[in-house]
């Protein structure tokens, strides 16, 4: 079972059918013994970075997060659950789940913030199991005003130029992130997510 972390902010039912589509069994939680006990953790992304460490701290998530990491269980953040692994967000200037070094700053400069719509990815690191099937120059779908600035390049898989390139996905061997939207990327999305499950039955 993928527990799909529920914090609170926003509608979470399009990466709940999504991963169910691919053949995951899923379960919507804010109770850190479901996250536990899963085999797998999922933190969507919606909302501001201060208001959702705030209320994941409230229920005790963040250290069910990390201790399911640390566990070695796959985990898969997006947007801003992608952002919520890195130690700082500027958004609120919050603590982050500190599972990748780097901090979450605002978009400098851009053709329009926030970043809206579809946008290619360069896949750094082609062979990683997060791309399987999939070409290195993909389009999926943002929506965001921040981004992860890494405090060094290990972990970065690929980047998106918008403005100036940026880190659009992290793999590491304890956590995967993506600050695009796979579950409203089509079917390339479909197929990054069919990859994340492939993780999660290894």
């Amino acid at each position: 079972m993928i527990a799909i972390i529920d914090y609170g902010a926003g509608n979470i039912h399009s990466i709940e059918k999504a991963l169910e589509h691919v053949g995951a069994q899923v379960q919507v939680t804010d109770d850190p013994q479901v996250v536990a006990k899963a085999q797998a953790v999922v933190l969507p992304g919606v909302g501001s970075g201060g208001a959702a460490m705030a209320r994941m701290s409230s229920r005790g998530l963040d250290n069910a997060i990390r201790e399911a990491t640390f566990q070695g269980k796959p985990f898969l953040g997006i947007c801003l659950g992608m952002q919520l692994l890195a130690d700082h967000h500027e958004e609120g200037e919050v603590a982050g789940l500190r599972l990748f070094r780097g901090s979450v700053r605002r978009i400098p400069h851009g053709p329009k913030i926030p970043h809206m719509g579809w946008n290619q990815i360069q896949a750094l690191q082609p062979d990683l199991p997060i791309f399987a099937e999939l070409p290195s120059d993909a389009y999926f779908y943002f929506a965001h005003s921040y981004y992860v600035e890494p405090q060094d390049q290990t972990g970065v898989a690929a980047v998106t130029d918008y403005g100036s390139p940026y880190c659009s996905v992290i793999a590491t061997d304890q956590v995967w992130g993506t600050q695009f939207h796979p579950e409203k990327s089509g079917d390339i999305g479909m197929q990054l997510l069919k990859n994340f499950v492939k993780w999660v039955k290894q």
